[in-house]
């Protein structure tokens, strides 16, 4: 992803990075000294790269980190997960690193991010040793040959949610799934959009609540699933 908030082209000095909520023990439990060193990653580099606002620092754990965290619940166990339009690696990295059960894919069209990607992944060493960062755009051809079989397709606040599926609609092979974190407005509109979804090939698409022991980091994902057309 794509943090929402970023400001692409500044370049301000980092700050110090917060401290972790008590919570963020229960999340990530052994992963959480990797957990520390990427949001250490996104309030120095992240915001001199650009890629976080500088003003999103101080709650880098609840609106971000834990806030991707809270995804893992809307994610089948040993799945093979591609995160698109990965950003900083929101959701992806902090599902993998409190998922260690899944298979990760971080896919970003730009280059600076592209390059971000591989630096953390790299810093984080074993534990993502497994994971790849895949360069180029969801609907592309390359990249859906690169990325293979998914079962769950994750994103943050990266389009509305026809033109998601649509991008995506290489990836989504009958049976899997999208986890798409969204606003309120987007929750809003939702049924709305059932129609122009189900045409698309989607079905079951519901809201579902995530994180609600995670305080000011919970909130709601739309899962739905492609259908056999």
């Amino acid at each position: 992803m794509s943090d929402g908030t970023a400001a692409e082209g500044r370049t301000p000095g980092p700050a110090a990075p917060p401290e972790p909520p008590p919570v963020a023990e229960a999340v990530f439990g052994d992963a959480l000294p990797l957990a520390l060193r990427y949001v250490g990653r996104l309030a120095t580099d992240g915001v001199t790269r650009g890629l976080i606002g500088p003003r999103e620092v101080p709650r880098l754990w609840e609106r971000h980190v834990l806030n991707s965290a809270a995804v893992a619940e809307a994610v089948p166990h040993g799945a093979r997960v591609v995160d698109v339009g990965s950003g900083a690696g929101l959701p992806g990295i902090p599902l993998g690193l409190c998922r260690p059960d899944v298979t990760l894919t971080l896919v970003e069209p730009m280059a600076r991010r592209v390059e971000f990607l591989e630096e953390a992944v790299a810093d984080l060493g074993e534990a993502a040793a497994s994971w790849r960062v895949v360069r180029g755009r969801a609907e592309d051809r390359s990249v859906v040959s690169a990325v293979g079989a998914v079962d769950v397709v994750t994103a943050r606040a990266v389009a509305p949610l026809p033109r998601l599926v649509a991008w995506c609609r290489g990836l989504l092979r009958p049976g899997a799934q999208l986890v798409a974190l969204v606003g309120s407005r987007a929750l809003e509109e939702l049924p709305h959009l059932l129609p122009e979804l189900h045409a698309a090939g989607m079905r079951d698409v519901e809201p579902r609540a995530v994180g609600a022991s995670l305080g000011d980091a919970a909130t709601t994902v739309v899962v739905m699933t492609r259908g056999d057309r």
